[in-house]
């Protein structure tokens, strides 16, 4: 495996274990971030236990393909979320220029994502 790939999986693993643990930790900091018709809470938990797996499943070369295509997925169903928290008076991510980075920032995740799979 290429060392870039190698590193970005670790990354991510990273990222996305610690992203989980933190939905589990303090719920309160992604409550703004879930739509008031879902159960923030359930969504809240149920989200963090997936990025958690998800970011499991990328240090173990039996598991990263899917965990990859999985984290692909989950960063698709996230989309909406960040492109209707720009269109907020007050964002949940801060400000609205954060809000507006965080878009793009999501399909170079969606590609970081692709390339590990198509790797792995």
């Amino acid at each position: 495996m290429e060392t870039p790939i190698l590193i970005l999986k670790i990354v991510f693993g990273v990222f996305f274990c610690f992203a989980g643990i933190m939905h589990i930790v303090k719920p309160r900091i992604f409550k703004n971030f879930i739509p008031d018709f879902l159960p923030k809470r359930l969504v809240n938990y149920i989200v963090g236990i997936i990025e958690f797996l998800l970011g499991s499943g990328l240090f173990f070369s039996e598991t990263a393909k899917y965990a990859a295509y999985g984290i692909f997925i989950l960063l698709i169903i996230f989309l909406p979320i960040h492109i209707w928290d720009v269109t907020r008076i007050r964002p949940a991510i801060g400000s609205k220029k954060i809000a507006i980075l965080r878009v793009p920032l999501q399909f170079l995740l969606m590609y970081c994502a692709y390339l590990i799979y198509t790797n792995s």
